[in-house]
């Protein structure tokens, strides 16, 4: 009997291990596509699920994230007979685990493929300077391509990028010249406006300069002729004075003899005075009045009386 009792755990074991086994659980982000004796039965999503054992099975697991297929790159040829080579860069979506699972041999190089071909038809329609720079729209086309070509494998295409563009050698090199000649052409650009712009202040500054000086000239000589004015008023308002006082001094005099009643020989002597200081200037002729002999004589009595 203790055969028996061995055989019935053991049986127990297998029993437990079968159960086990038929016990799944799909993690996030996964589905599993589980068929029954070879044809489709379902799609298994999240959470714990039970098979049936020995007729169910999980004929693939499926990644429901966001993937990224980098392609090696693929020649192609442009509008214009040039010959580069492109690598892309697809980021794809399975939506739906049974199309992708049964809608294609290989979803991975069929997708290669595609994109290949898709990326030939959009260069061929390209010359090189629209290639190089068409990126986003050249990415548009092949997004759009691929994701209605990809719906019946239950895949969507979310975003395509061209990685690298590879031109042949020579092309590099020309492009490389092409832009060494364009800088320096910018350079020349540059360093022209740059001495221009110099000129201009320079000449903006001696203009400036000039019209400084000039104004200040200017105000200089007007201040000079005021100043000369003025001093030409002071001098004439001087003279002026002077001979006012002049003036006043002989009426003055004239008002004295006058009240000091003056005999007819103090006039003489003033005569006298008058006619010595117009003989002390510079004159060359000098007119001596008729009466000379008696203004001497008078004088002569003037000069005994003071002696005296």
């Amino acid at each position: 009997m203790e055969w028996l009792i061995w055989i019935v755990l053991l049986l127990i074991i297998i029993l437990l291990l079968v159960i086990a086994s038929c016990i799944k659980v799909v993690p996030q982000a996964q589905a599993y596509i589980v068929e029954r004796l070879g044809a489709y039965q379902g799609t298994w999503s999240v959470g714990v699920h039970v098979k049936v054992p020995f007729l169910d099975r999980v004929a693939r697991k499926v990644n429901l994230k966001e993937q990224v297929a980098d392609f090696p790159p693929q020649p192609v040829i442009t509008k214009d007979n040039v010959t580069m080579r492109i690598d892309t860069v697809v980021f794809y979506q399975i939506t739906d685990p049974r199309l992708f699972t049964y809608g294609v041999e290989n979803p991975m190089m069929a997708i290669e493929n595609l994109t290949a071909t898709t990326l030939r038809n959009i260069i061929g329609d390209l010359e090189l300077d629209q290639t190089l720079t068409s990126r986003e729209t050249i990415n548009t086309k092949m997004r759009a391509a691929l994701d209605i070509a990809t719906d019946p494998w239950g895949i969507k295409v979310n975003r395509v990028e061209l990685k690298n563009i590879i031109p042949p050698a020579e092309i590099q090199n020309a492009m490389e010249k092409q832009v060494k000649v364009e800088r320096e052409r910018r350079e020349a650009v540059t360093r022209a406006e740059g001495e221009k712009k110099a000129n201009i202040l320079v000449a903006e500054g001696e203009k400036e300069s000039a019209i400084l000086r000039a104004q200040a000239e200017k105000e200089s000589a007007i201040l000079r002729a005021e100043a000369q004015k003025e001093k030409m008023i002071r001098e004439a308002e001087g003279e002026a004075e002077a001979i006012l006082k002049v003036q006043q001094a002989h009426a003055d005099g004239i008002r004295m003899l006058k009240e000091a009643d003056a005999d007819a020989a103090v006039l003489k002597i003033k005569s006298l005075e008058a006619f010595e200081k117009a003989a002390d200037g510079k004159a060359t002729k000098i007119l001596l009045p008729a009466d000379l002999q008696g203004i001497a004589s008078l004088a002569t009595v003037f000069k005994e009386v003071g002696d005296k």
